[in-house]
């Protein structure tokens, strides 16, 4: 279906998904029979480029946004959801997200990670260099398990 884009560039988009992100494209990527290393480096890549915009623009978006009735329930939602989530970040600032990106679970990573750090008034540069830390990482664990199971099948 989408054949006409380079297998690279889908990783590529498909790590920068919300909810998706590496837990998704790493597998793929690898079932997809590109190299490990190529793998991780084109999902670290996609899975960090929305977490600048996030962190700088988040904030104008939702307020342009929230002019609009049905858009403020789903904002507040989103926020709601995500400072429920952020109590490590709260507390321990930087290494509470550094930790929250970096362990794949669901609800975690890049874009939660950033819009927590966004919502709690961390600084946005050390929030961009903690994330894509925590993306680093959490590739790497992906990798790890994708790695594992693929042994434990053949």
């Amino acid at each position: 279906m989408l054949d006409f884009i380079p297998v690279t560039l889908r990783i590529i988009i498909l790590s920068a998904v919300p909810v998706l992100e590496q837990k998704a494209s790493i597998p793929i990527g690898v079932i997809a029979g590109l190299p490990i290393w190529e793998v991780y480096i084109l999902t670290l890549i996609g899975a960090t480029i929305p977490s600048p915009f996030i962190l700088w623009f988040i904030e104008h978006i939702f307020m342009f946004l929230r002019r609009f009735p049905v858009m403020e329930k789903i904002i507040t939602y989103f926020e709601r959801k995500t400072r429920g989530k952020s109590g490590n970040i709260e507390k321990y600032k930087l290494a509470g997200l550094f930790i929250f990106v970096a362990i794949p679970l669901p609800g975690t990573g890049v874009w939660t990670g950033s819009l927590a750090a966004v919502l709690l008034g961390l600084n946005k540069k050390s929030a961009v260099m903690t994330v894509f830390a925590g993306a680093a990482v959490c590739g790497l664990l992906i990798l790890a398990f994708t790695s594992g199971v693929g042994l434990l099948i053949q």
